[in-house]
């Protein structure tokens, strides 16, 4: 009987795991939708690409747990929580889009940043993490260095998406700084608190 019991709660926790991840991903696919196909002529969703965010947000949230289902040898554990946390981010950006928050609230696109590569640093964190012990310096060092690369790569994409040719071009290069540095010390953070965590 006891034997059973640390088994039967880590299924629980999995199962936990996984619903939350569908969650997060209906959500974002949901209102997704709704701006491309519904709701289209609102303002805030005007020239900002949401018919190649439709395509690219399911991609780019199930592509870590694509890669972890297809290298990994044991199934049976699935890092759910770093799934739910690389996740969360896209749903966070969509629904600041349909609550209008980044036009409304002059702070939100910098708070975003900061805190969605918080959240994307914690998910890479807890996969960093998974393997052997690592110094709590090289913690940090990872998980900031995969929230910067992450950041370039993402401001290469709002710029092919809607930036080149749009409204906001003239402004585009200080923002796009800005919002790197913002990215990368989110992920910094994230990596501090991963390596204090583990240091526990």
């Amino acid at each position: 009987m006891t034997d059973e019991q640390p088994e039967d709660e880590t299924v629980g926790r999995s199962g936990a795991g996984a619903l939350v991840c569908v969650v997060l991903l209906v959500l974002t696919v949901g209102q997704l939708l709704v701006a491309t196909f519904f709701a289209s002529g609102l303002e805030q969703f005007e020239d900002k690409g949401f018919g190649a965010r439709l395509v690219l947000y399911p991609v780019m949230m199930l592509t870590v747990p694509a890669i972890w289902w297809l290298t990994t040898k044991r199934r049976d554990d699935p890092p759910w929580a770093a799934f739910a946390w690389i996740m969360l981010p896209f749903l966070v950006d969509v629904t600041g889009n349909t609550l209008n928050l980044y036009d409304a609230v002059g702070w939100w696109d910098d708070a975003n940043h900061f805190v969605n590569w918080m959240f994307l640093g914690l998910g890479a964190g807890l996969l960093i993490t998974r393997g052997p012990a690592r110094p709590r310096w090289e913690i940090v060092l990872l998980v900031a260095g995969v929230g910067a690369i992450m950041a370039i790569f993402w401001e290469i994409g709002e710029y092919y998406a809607f930036i080149r040719g749009g409204t906001e071009l003239d402004t585009a290069y200080t923002d796009t700084l800005g919002d790197e540095v913002l990215g990368t010390l989110g992920a910094l953070t994230a990596g501090v608190i991963t390596a204090v965590r583990q240091r526990r």
